[in-house]
């Protein structure tokens, strides 16, 4: 039987773990808007060095040239605001993660430990019955297990093929440029 103290630590530990994923939240916000407002600040600056590049242009081939000179770095520069979005998502869902892991193995434990309890209360001859829930308490336990470990290779293997697909793109466009430039020459 649960006492009112131990309903009201309960109560406060779900409260202040609210409050922890609501600032790990925050936390990521902040660190979206930081990058958000730093690609803003390079790329106004960026466009304005461009448009006085493209304004002193003299020719068509001088304008094939700096058009290619600035395809490559915006592709490089695409790929890399797309892992730092991917880098803050994955961080915010790891620290979510965490806390949900951390919660669950507490409930888990608070949940074998009255498994336990009612096991030493049971009246005789209900051994077979007790040692059926423990096993499946276990069992339950062990797919739960299993289940997490298939989600964090998921995530590995999806974290892997992002960063190729990345990777790829920005080295099919340094290919393109180099070709365009040797075209344009």
């Amino acid at each position: 039987m649960l006492t009112t103290e131990q309903i009201i630590a309960a109560h406060k530990a779900n409260v202040e773990t609210l409050f922890g994923l609501t600032n790990k939240a925050f936390e990521g916000v902040e660190k979206l808007v930081e990058l958000n407002l730093q690609v803003a600040k390079t790329a106004l600056s960026e466009v304005a060095e461009s448009t006085h590049a493209a304004l002193s242009v003299k020719d068509a081939q001088e304008l094939l040239a700096l058009q290619s000179a600035l395809l490559q770095p915006s592709a490089e520069k695409a790929a890399s605001y797309s892992r730092h979005l991917y880098d803050i998502a994955s961080s915010t869902n790891a620290e979510v993660a965490k806390v949900a892991e951390a919660q669950l193995a507490d409930i888990q434990a608070k949940f074998s430990a009255v498994v336990e309890n009612a096991a030493k209360n049971a009246p005789a001859g209900t051994e077979n019955a007790v040692a059926l829930v423990k096993s499946a308490v276990a069992a339950a336990n062990n797919a739960f297990e299993t289940v997490q470990k298939a989600a964090k290779q998921a995530t590995e293997v999806a974290e892997a093929n992002f960063e190729a697909a990345t990777n790829s793109a920005v080295k099919a466009t340094q290919t393109a440029t180099r070709a365009s430039k040797r075209a344009a020459a």
